[in-house]
């Protein structure tokens, strides 16, 4: 029996800008539509379900997700760090796939479709960096986009930087399928889960050196980002 809709995922440090997002999507059939990037709404005004509550809470409990250590995660992540290195968007998306292939094969959790797209989309509140959609019983995989060069200059996208907006992505395909969250939040927790990743994918001393992001406020609303087509790899 299929469970609730998942939420199409705007990632809260996947915008070059330092305003607040209130993430989540909207309840989809077959196609799932993004949000935008919005102010951050006055702390009185947020209303939270007694499930939603729920999940924050055990969202922001859990800090890494625990991942047998194997040699294959950093090896794929110097694959992808080559791709990257030529600007060829197919070979970026190769190597982006197959290393959220192995780990979601490691976590016995449905894969995901990886696309990797071209210019970052914007508006006045900055570039979007990345993406979740849920397939939410539609006949193919949740899809992960990420965008690999920036909007002014077209330059590809600094590796770890890349290396984390991928992974930030994951971690929101994982709140479901992994931890079987009702909601994925950008909880303080989820950035640390985030970060263990990282630490898999890199050697220590490298990761290290790869900020997180600032942790922000908590995202409490959906809302829509209207004229951006989302789907581009151009």
């Amino acid at each position: 029996m299929a469970g609730p809709p998942k939420w199409s995922i705007v990632g809260a440090d996947c915008i070059a800008s330092p305003t607040t997002l209130l993430c989540g999507g909207v309840r989809g059939g077959r196609g799932t539509i993004p949000c935008r990037w919005v102010r951050e709404m006055p702390q009185s005004r947020r209303k939270f379900s007694r499930s939603d509550e729920r999940a924050y809470e055990r969202s922001n409990a859990v800090r890494a997700i625990r991942v047998p250590p194997s040699p294959a995660y950093q090896q794929r992540a110097s694959f992808l760090a080559e791709a990257l290195k030529t600007g060829e968007r197919q070979r970026v998306e190769m190597a982006s796939q197959r290393l959220l292939d192995a780990f979601c094969q490691v976590l016995r959790v449905p894969p995901l479709r990886v696309e990797v797209c071209g210019k970052r989309p914007t508006n006045h509140y900055g570039e979007l960096h990345g993406l979740y959609t849920p397939a939410n019983g539609a006949a193919t995989r949740d899809r992960v986009q990420v965008w690999m060069r920036t909007a002014r200059r077209l330059q590809v996208v600094a590796f770890k930087t890349f290396l984390r907006t991928l992974l930030h992505e994951l971690c929101h395909h994982l709140d479901y399928e992994h931890l079987k969250l009702s909601r994925s939040f950008h909880t303080e927790g989820f950035y640390r889960r985030e970060s263990s990743l990282v630490y898999v994918a890199l050697p220590r001393e490298s990761a290290a050196r790869v900020a997180p992001p600032a942790t922000r406020p908590a995202p409490r609303r959906v809302a829509f980002w209207p004229g951006i087509d989302l789907g581009t790899t151009s």
